[in-house]
């Protein structure tokens, strides 16, 4: 029973070995450009995962891996033997327990940024940003809740397809007829994707962060679904009627209405590149206000 184990593992170490061995710059001419690729893929997937739940799994992946290489080199037989054992689980257990990141790897790397249309062009987003302000201003006069979603490069379709298809172009009339608190379309969130409003009643994603104790649903769906792709959200208080912003998982709140029209045609105009100066933006930096719902 342990011979057979010993050579299983003794071939594992010779082919590490001979591997080892021929990975020489002259073993092939595009021997750089396969370096290259390879550090890309795991720089990518190292960034994507980064500051997740899947990066806490992804360690004790990474030191199974070198407890399991050790054991082959050492040739410890029996605790290789129980590792390749909880391996073999593990490929079963890892598209479980990654789903969510790897379905959100797979849609970026299907999603061409060279082939994907702009969503805003020069003529349409200043008219959308004013439409959109009006209504917050309104909403947050009156109290009314409201939660408003821009999608940009990453693709809002699971969300679109979850609420009550609208496809109207953006005016303020139709987002106050909307979010008017007797509206069966007042719940859930309004997607808004170029000059049109695709979607009302969707749902979102809450987020997993442990965020303020006062903030309610609109507000932990808002910085859910920017934790998840690159859209920008719109929250209107419904208890302090005070308007919020977030993007990519940072929430700015009580925020003013020159600035909040700066960020919104900012981010609209610019996509990805106002993403370094989002990150400087702290979670609740204007201290707690009370919006709870």
């Amino acid at each position: 029973m342990i011979e057979p184990l010993a050579g299983k593992v003794l071939g594992a170490s010779e082919q590490a070995k001979f591997f080892l061995e021929n990975l020489r710059f002259t073993s092939s001419p595009l021997f750089v450009i396969d370096i290259l690729i390879v550090s890309f893929l795991f720089y990518y997937v190292f960034v994507f995962l980064k500051e997740t739940r899947a990066m806490r799994i992804l360690y004790g992946l990474i030191f199974l891996i070198i407890l399991m290489a050790l054991g082959s080199l050492l040739n410890l037989v029996l605790l290789n033997w129980i590792l390749k054992s909880l391996m073999a689980m593990l490929l079963v257990a890892i598209p479980v327990v990654f789903q969510p990141e790897l379905r959100a790897v797979l849609e970026k790397v299907g999603r061409s940024r060279l082939l994907s249309e702009r969503v805003f062009s020069k003529e349409d987003y200043g008219e959308v940003v004013s439409d959109v302000i009006f209504a917050a201003k309104y909403l947050s006069e009156k109290k009314i809740g409201g939660l408003i979603i821009f999608q940009r490069s990453d693709s809002l379709s699971d969300y679109i397809e979850s609420g009550v298809a609208i496809d109207a172009k953006v005016s303020t009339q139709l987002l106050l007829s909307i979010f008017y608190p007797k509206s069966p379309l007042h719940d859930g969130a309004v997607v808004i994707v170029g000059d049109r409003i695709i979607s009302a009643r969707s749902i979102l994603p809450v987020s997993e962060e442990r965020l303020s104790p006062d903030l309610g649903m609109r507000h932990k769906s808002a910085v859910g679904v920017t934790e998840n792709s690159d859209a920008v959200a719109l929250i209107i208080s419904e208890e302090s009627g005070f308007i919020s912003l977030s993007t990519y998982g940072k929430l700015e709140r009580r925020i003013s209405e020159e600035r909040l029209r700066n960020r919104l045609i900012g981010l609209l105009r610019h996509g990805k590149n106002d993403q370094n100066n989002n990150r400087t933006i702290q979670k609740g930096e204007n201290g707690s206000d009370g919006e709870s719902k």
